[in-house]
């Protein structure tokens, strides 16, 4: 068996073999070796943020001439690469790692220098010419990079989920209205209720999801406050002020995104309850999702012992043994996305109230976590929108007739018979197996056409104007 090619490389600690195709180097491999522990990557849009702030510090190095301009071309040309998604394979080490994200950060760092030096036309492990802590890492410090890039992260996931959310409240809004005039009964505590239309229910799902994306947007906004040029602690060591305008400048250009200096750096780097607060926001919206799936899954529910008042579209055999079975398969993974929302902002928590002095080294499961939430909420809400809500149809006759058999309709005869009466022809309905409007002409409590005008639909589910 042929033995696989290395290059020698140093750092502080030592030399050690690193594969010669690889483009991360020493450090990284040290990370590999002390945190095998869960197989899971960081996020492609945390990789590219992590990039775009190392493009825009050599930018800052190279207009302060702090950076002679052929390395600082080298680097900004590769952090571009990555930010467009090449060498993807090259970040390695596991999303549960040290503290602070000191081994992600040490990885990107190494692959930038050593694609770098490629495009200067020399060796990958030359450090003697362009060293990933000197060159690529000027007046930087894991502890302001990592934070920073997560903020980055963030702003382009949160941009994409409420895009996404947007879709999915427009299509909910769609069947609301071509669902208005399907009457049906309302349920509280699972038992009939006053009726309502099948489109309000549908529209209240729409409003729901819409605050909560506009909450969330407005915690999201806290992202936009950066700790770059704080670098080790929040003093700005090894930086300038003019360096930190410049990087905040480059980052606005690169991104997109309208970010700024936060107000005081040692509280960005100190604290990430930021973070807690837009996990917080995913999870609301989540659990609004999950009642939203509950919902769809409850009303489709038999087709023949249910309440099978709506059919959703038909995905996939619903059974290995029944035939003929079809499951709601798309609500049911909704919810098992937003329970793992829910979960993920529980760690996220608990990692945010663990840093200690100037920084939380809690960040990589933060990190993690919120990346993910983002990522499976976003990605179902696609799912919830193609692939359910749009092909729903509404059993118009189920509807009506378990309106017209719900004893909820009495609360509409409150103001004419009250209270007392209308229980009184509940129970005789109940007692008698008639309905509710048979009970109430034979005692004689309303005419026909009182009676038909009170518990019409429109009278029924409409306030009068």
């Amino acid at each position: 068996m042929k033995k696989a090619r290395t290059r020698i490389e140093q750092d502080s600690l030592g030399a050690r073999p690193v594969p010669a195709e690889a483009y991360y180097g020493i450090e990284t491999v040290r990370a590999v070796e002390n945190f095998p522990v869960s197989g899971l990557r960081f996020h492609a849009d945390f990789i590219w943020a992590l990039a775009a702030v190392k493009k825009a510090c050599a930018l800052a190095n190279r207009s302060l001439r702090r950076l002679d301009a052929r390395r600082a071309d080298a680097i900004i040309r590769a952090s571009g690469e990555i930010m467009a998604g090449k060498m993807r394979d090259q970040f390695v080490t596991d999303a549960l790692q040290s503290g602070a994200g000191v081994s992600i950060h040490m990885n990107v760092n190494e692959v930038v220098t050593n694609r770098a030096l490629e495009i200067l036309g020399r060796s990958r492990g030359d450090h003697t010419y362009l060293h990933s802590h000197d060159h690529v890492n000027m007046g930087q410090s894991t502890n302001d990079v990592i934070p920073t890039a997560l903020r980055l992260a963030v702003l382009k996931r949160a941009k994409e989920f409420a895009a996404m959310s947007r879709l999915l409240e427009k299509a909910l809004l769609q069947k609301a209205r071509e669902f208005r005039n399907v009457v049906k009964s309302g349920r509280t505590h699972l038992q009939d209720a006053a009726p309502v239309t099948l489109g309000q229910e549908f529209g209240g799902w729409a409003h729901q999801l819409e605050k909560g994306r506009e909450r969330l947007g407005r915690l999201a906004e806290g992202m936009l406050e950066l700790g770059i040029g704080g670098s080790a602690v929040g003093t700005g060591l090894n930086t300038s002020l003019r360096y930190r305008r410049k990087v905040i400048q480059n980052l606005t250009a690169l991104t997109g995104f309208p970010v700024k200096s936060g107000r005081n750096l040692f509280a960005v780097m100190q604290n990430d309850a930021d973070f807690a607060a837009v996990s917080g926001g995913l999870r609301d919206y989540a659990l609004s999702m999950i009642q939203i799936a509950n919902d769809l899954r409850l009303l489709s529910s038999g087709p023949n012992t249910g309440f099978g008042e709506i059919q959703l579209p038909a995905l996939q055999p619903g059974s290995s043994i029944m035939p003929g079975k079809i499951n709601p398969v798309v609500p049911e993974v909704a919810a098992q996305v937003g329970y793992q929302v829910v979960g993920n902002d529980v760690t996220i928590a608990l990692a945010a109230a663990s840093g200690e002095c100037e920084l939380n080294v809690m960040r990589p499961v933060i990190i993690h976590n919120l990346l993910q939430s983002f990522e499976i909420l976003t990605n179902v809400l696609r799912i919830l929108e193609s692939r359910c809500v749009k092909g729903i149809k509404a059993n118009v006759e189920k509807c009506r007739a378990n309106a017209e058999s719900s004893f909820g309709i009495a609360a509409a005869l409150n103001p004419y018979i009250g209270y007392s009466k209308a229980a009184e022809c509940v129970k005789e309905a109940i007692r008698s197996g008639r309905t509710l409007r048979e009970v109430v002409l034979a005692k004689g409590f309303l005419c026909a056409r009182d009676l038909n005008k009170i518990l019409s639909p429109k009278h029924l589910t409409q306030p009068p104007q």
